[in-house]
């Protein structure tokens, strides 16, 4: 017997742009304009493409907010002569979109860069915030392991030539790499990702914009037992989705969690850096139930 043909619609996205502090933020919106919101705040080197699979599956019930970060995706990338790359700067104009959009309260599902970004968020507006998604997004000096040695050489010493030794991460190889390695069934993620995500790291000017970056990532450090503090007093629901064979934010960075948040919900999946695009079949029923709880 055949099954019943769904009529229920796909959630229509929207693709769209504001203006925050003269700078020009690109954000995917879906969902129904009264729904609880839901930000969703992408990684390394992606954007809010990262997201394009996610927003449908949620948009029939929350408002989801996707934005893009400067120098990334399709949103304005500055002269570096003129703005400063910093997940400081990115957090602030994050912030000043979800203002500008009218969303003072909502759930942040945080990913590698979006990790730092969202916790710089918390702080500021602890009350805002309903809960966390984490999917390898660090906040824990355990989650920075070998990967890391040529990135913190660069924080040492701050040398041309550290610098430019990490030319290679910017590389269509290891864009690939962070999308297919441990992966058991690369079939199951899309060739776009890198395509897309190639082409705009390749962009004249990105890779500095990029590098800039990675030396900043230091400032996050310090951060780690203010947030480690945030979660302890505020104890905010959260979900943590993490790919355990990620070699860039391992499981090491993920067990920490339960330290200061004892109720956390934990989960761990047999894939990669991009677990999302893996396992998405797992990941969002999971989502939902935690959405609808907090």
């Amino acid at each position: 017997m055949t099954s019943p043909i769904s009529n229920v619609a796909i959630p229509v996205t929207h693709h769209r742009y504001a203006v925050v502090d003269d700078i020009k933020l690109f954000y995917r919106e879906a969902g129904p304009a009264d729904g609880d919101t839901v930000v969703l705040l992408h990684g390394f080197p992606t954007s809010s493409h990262m997201f394009r699979n996610l927003i449908p599956a949620l948009a029939d019930r929350y408002r989801v907010i996707a934005p893009d970060y400067p120098g990334f995706g399709q949103s304005d990338m500055p002269s570096r002569s003129g703005f400063a790359y910093t997940f400081d700067r990115i957090a602030s104009l994050v912030d000043g979109l979800l203002e500008q959009l009218g969303a003072t309260r909502y759930a942040l599902y945080v990913m590698d860069y979006g990790a730092p970004v969202g916790w710089r968020i918390a702080l500021k507006h602890p009350e805002r915030v309903a809960g966390f998604i984490v999917q390898n997004g660090n906040a824990y000096d355990e989650g920075l392991k070998a990967f890391w040695d040529p990135i913190k050489q660069y924080w040492n010493d701050e040398s041309d030539a550290s610098r430019q030794a990490l030319l290679p991460l910017l590389t269509l190889d290891t864009t690939i790499f962070q999308y297919t390695d441990g992966v058991s069934d690369r079939t199951r993620i899309a060739p776009d990702n890198w395509v897309h995500d190639q082409a705009l790291l390749d962009r004249p000017g990105n890779n500095d914009v990029q590098l800039d970056l990675f030396f900043d990532y230091r400032t996050n450090l310090p951060l780690y037992p203010t947030v480690q503090a945030y979660f302890r007093e505020h104890r905010p629901p959260m979900l943590i989705v993490w790919g355990k064979n990620d070699v860039i934010f391992p499981a090491d960075g993920a067990h920490p969690y339960k330290r200061d948040l004892p109720d956390v919900e934990f989960h761990l999946f047999d894939t990669g850096h991009f677990a999302l695009e893996d396992k998405a079949d797992e990941m969002v029923p999971l989502i939902r139930d935690f959405l609808a709880r907090i």
